[in-house]
């Protein structure tokens, strides 16, 4: 059956294939009051997810002296390695990866974790091998460069216009329009869907189930 729309999709990971959006929060947190920093609110933790940590600590804690930074991410590394065991994907997922690859859809991930933390993520959901290319903020520039869109579109050979990025963060949709690919949002992750329609998203969706109807109707 030919594609509608797309060749390629792009997941973001964490808040729209695994349901991890309150552990990373809790883990920025505990960091914070670890090294006696000024501890992020739930929202201002919570708008950094997708970023490269280095760029997330940094929009989350502005202002605090350099050198803290990268005692803050060895800190949030070490809460969430000890949580990370127990985080699931969300209801839905496995089955629609299946069947988008089933289809033929080229399937990737880009997301701000890093490389290390991406391997264990799709070595415990064993993902790993229903996807053709991923991009870690630890090899490229964070997000919302185009750059990860950009690399994966080239090392898959597939048209940009004929690419899909999905993701719960403003992060996500401001990549898919710096590159110039469409952007999908969710609601059921990191930001809300008041900030996410300010992007104007080709298509929102409240559920996995939701992105799964939409994508095989109009991908």
């Amino acid at each position: 059956m030919a594609r509608k729309q797309f060749d390629l999709i792009v997941f973001d990971w964490d808040g729209t294939l695994m349901d991890s959006t309150a552990v990373i929060v809790n883990c920025i947190q505990a960091a914070a009051k670890d090294l006696g920093l000024p501890i992020p609110d739930q929202k201002a933790a919570s708008h950094v997810i997708g970023l490269s940590l280095q760029s997330a600590m940094e929009v989350a804690l502005p202002g605090i002296d350099p050198k803290y930074y990268p005692r803050m991410i060895e800190r949030y590394r070490h809460h969430y390695l000890n949580q990370d065991g127990s985080l699931v994907l969300f209801s839905g997922v496995r089955e629609m990866l299946n069947d988008l690859s089933q289809q033929g859809y080229f399937l990737a991930v880009a997301t701000g974790k890093s490389r290390v933390g991406l391997n264990r993520a799709l070595d415990a959901s064993k993902l790993l091998s229903l996807f053709d290319a991923t991009r870690c903020a630890d090899e490229t520039f964070s997000k919302p460069h185009p750059a990860m869109l950009q690399e994966l579109t080239r090392e898959l050979g597939q048209d940009m216009k004929r690419t899909v990025m999905i993701g719960d963060t403003t992060h996500d949709l401001l990549l898919a329009q710096n590159a110039g690919a469409s952007g999908v949002a969710v609601h059921y992750g990191a930001h809300t869907a008041a900030e996410l329609q300010t992007l104007n998203p080709l298509y929102a969706a409240n559920s996995v189930s939701e992105l799964h109807g939409w994508l095989d109707a109009n991908g």
